[in-house]
């Protein structure tokens, strides 16, 4: 039986994620998975592609979700009271990979810490309350600064089969959060099974298979530094996991089709299953 070994949010895109225990899941996956968005003079996302110092920043947002707390080495903890963009609040437009979305900009303080944090000027926005993005593939759903579909999946044997095909090769392994999932499982024999599941229930909730997850060079930043630490994976997942439409393939993306709890130690269950989602990617 396959189950749930890890949980993680992102609460701003491109930094640290945030692990836990159990979850409520929403309509735009985790709570708070990308709910804030750094971008800079001209509103465009960053992102570890060309800030991979984003990884050495680390959100957490509290309980009642009204704060958010921003660790850097180096600097002083940040603690931010959360404009969650009720009542006279402002917009602003920022653009994510040339598609406009409002936000709700966070103040200045927020700026002059990430500015000083990423060496760029930068702001954090989040996503207001009538947030109302739709993301496309098998199952369309909703996320918030998610790259697409708001939950994504990975098996220990796709990423024990990737890692043995790199140490083949005499390189060292890639750790698991070069690839930042959401959801770990464990308890499949064969690599890429998540890539063949349509529906699944976990805990409370329920998923629908969006498409794969194509990669990108934020795999090769050294997560714990922030430092571009390639080739690996990107050059083993070349030989084996390129997918029709360019790029390499790891792991799947899913919309949610229910919300509710989930837990670490959750049974993932598929309730149907299909190809190997190439068709989608």
């Amino acid at each position: 039986m396959a189950t749930v070994i890890e949980l993680t949010s992102y609460p701003v895109k491109g930094c640290a994620g945030t692990p836990a225990a159990a979850a409520e899941l929403t309509p735009a996956g985790l709570p708070h998975d990308r709910s804030f968005l750094v971008v800079g003079p001209e509103g465009v996302f960053r992102s570890q592609r060309s800030d991979p110092r984003l990884a050495v920043v680390r959100p957490e947002v509290g309980t009642d979700g009204t704060q958010l707390t921003l660790n850097a080495p180096g600097l002083e903890t940040l603690h931010l009271d959360i404009d969650l963009g009720a009542g006279p609040s402002p917009r602003c437009e920022v653009e994510m990979f040339g598609d406009p979305y409002r936000a709700v900009d966070q103040g200045d303080r927020a700026a002059e810490w990430l500015s000083e944090a990423l060496g760029a000027a930068s702001r954090l926005v989040r996503v207001p309350p009538e947030h109302d993005r739709v993301t496309d593939g098998l199952t369309p759903g909703t996320s918030g600064f998610a790259d697409s579909s708001p939950v994504h999946v990975i098996s220990v044997a796709s990423f024990d089969d990737l890692n043995r095909r790199i140490t083949a090769a005499g390189r060292p392994p890639v750790p698991m959060d070069r690839f930042r999932p959401n959801i770990v499982v464990d308890g499949w024999d064969a690599p890429q099974t998540e890539d063949r599941a349509r529906r699944v229930t976990v805990g409370g909730g329920e998923l629908g298979f969006a498409k794969l997850a194509v990669r990108c060079a934020v795999t090769l930043v050294d997560q714990s530094t922030g430092d571009k630490a390639g080739p690996e994976p990107l050059r083993t997942l070349a030989s084996y996991r390129r997918v029709p439409e360019g790029g390499v393939a790891f792991g799947s993306k899913f919309s949610v089709l229910g919300t509710g709890k989930v837990a670490v130690g959750d049974a993932f269950e598929v309730t149907e299953w299909g190809t190997d989602g190439s068709d989608t990617a």
